[in-house]
């Protein structure tokens, strides 16, 4: 099931796969700290079918421990994406290669577990909105893995930046002063430069890590965003 963007004025309501109880007492501890109240845990199990069981099947983000109970469960990621669930994986493995697998995988986020809470926060909010979140480990490790560039023209390279911050093609096409279908057309374009290059990125998130494998775009540039509509 496909879930719509949650509004930005609504509790995001998050559902914990962990197998260590202190962890999701210490994630439950910081989002309640929060003093907007963004986001709550509202289900919490040591395996995704005890917890979506536990009333996580209808939570608005899936936070994702990568091994439990000494088995790594990035497998599973695409199909729970698939199922309409917005993963994010907060995880200690931070390696380029994990990071990347869980990219093309699908999920909304990844955030290693020496994250700060706000990072964690941040991360949990951006997946609600469908909005991509780059902690700074995670920038680090794209970005330290050599791969082949791909050429991408200078407007592709915006209609991707403007895509990751707002989220939409038809408000991209707007702020380029273009066709909504150019917009796709240079968002396909990029993904089959990268396809070529032996690098393919067949989700955002995917696409997003690439860019910024790239020195295309900046972390920041994503961070640092904050639409007008959320004011």
């Amino acid at each position: 099931m496909d879930r719509d963007p949650v509004d930005p004025h609504v509790t995001v309501t998050v559902a914990v796969v962990e197998d260590q109880p202190v962890t999701v007492d210490g994630v439950r501890a910081w989002l309640d700290r929060d003093p907007l109240g963004r986001a709550r845990v509202v289900a919490a199990g040591d395996s995704i079918e005890a917890t979506l069981a536990a009333g996580g099947e209808g939570a608005d983000v899936l936070l994702l421990d990568l091994d439990l109970h000494g088995r790594l469960v990035t497998d599973r990621i695409a199909g729970l994406c698939a199922g309409g669930h917005r993963v994010v994986v907060f995880s200690a493995l931070t390696d380029s290669a994990t990071v990347h697998a869980v990219h093309v995988a699908g999920a909304s986020g990844f955030l290693g577990k020496h994250e700060t809470p706000e990072h964690l926060l941040e991360a949990i909010v951006a997946a609600a909105a469908d909005r991509p979140y780059v902690t700074p480990s995670v920038a680090g490790a794209i970005a330290a893995d050599p791969q082949t560039r791909a050429r991408l023209s200078e407007q592709e390279r915006t209609a991707l930046l403007l895509w990751f911050q707002s989220m939409s093609k038809r408000s991209v096409a707007l702020r380029m002063g273009v066709q909504e279908s150019t917009v796709r057309q240079y968002i396909q374009r990029a993904r089959l430069k990268y396809a070529a290059a032996g690098r393919p990125a067949p989700t955002q998130s995917a696409l997003l890590a690439r860019a910024i494998e790239d020195g295309l775009i900046r972390p920041e540039d994503v961070r640092n965003y904050r639409s007008a509509a959320a004011d």
